[in-house]
């Protein structure tokens, strides 16, 4: 079974992978998971360099260097995954997609909202 290890309050796992002497660090932060490697053997230093990688994390969060909202890309792309059964036949598809394709595809759907009121 493969070593692993929790620290900051279960907000960080350490672990090791198969085939691998080097420890990993991995945590769910703004809404994605998220990993690299600590480049360690040691588990104590592992741990260290995993608090100090999340700590910078949260830090880039905090300074808007990290988005956690969605793309208007994403949410489009879903959308448009989804457009026959929400319409059921009942739109042009052609139209919705002229509508998903323009210049703020790439704009975080927070700031298009904002910048409509």
């Amino acid at each position: 079974m493969p070593e692993h290890h929790t620290i900051l309050g279960g907000k960080v796992h350490v672990y090791k992978r198969p085939n691998s002497s080097l420890w990993q660090c991995s945590s769910f932060f703004a809404g994605k998971n998220r990993r690299t490697s600590t480049k360690e053997e040691s588990l104590s230093k592992a741990k260290e360099i995993a608090e100090d990688w999340y700590l910078r994390l949260r830090g880039k969060l905090r300074d808007g260097e990290i988005k956690s909202e969605k793309t208007f890309r994403e949410v489009s792309e879903h959308y448009l995954r989804e457009y026959d059964i929400m319409t059921q036949g009942q739109r042009n598809k052609r139209y919705v997609d002229g509508l998903l394709h323009g210049s703020c595809r790439e704009m975080l759907i927070d700031e298009r909202v904002q910048k409509q009121h």
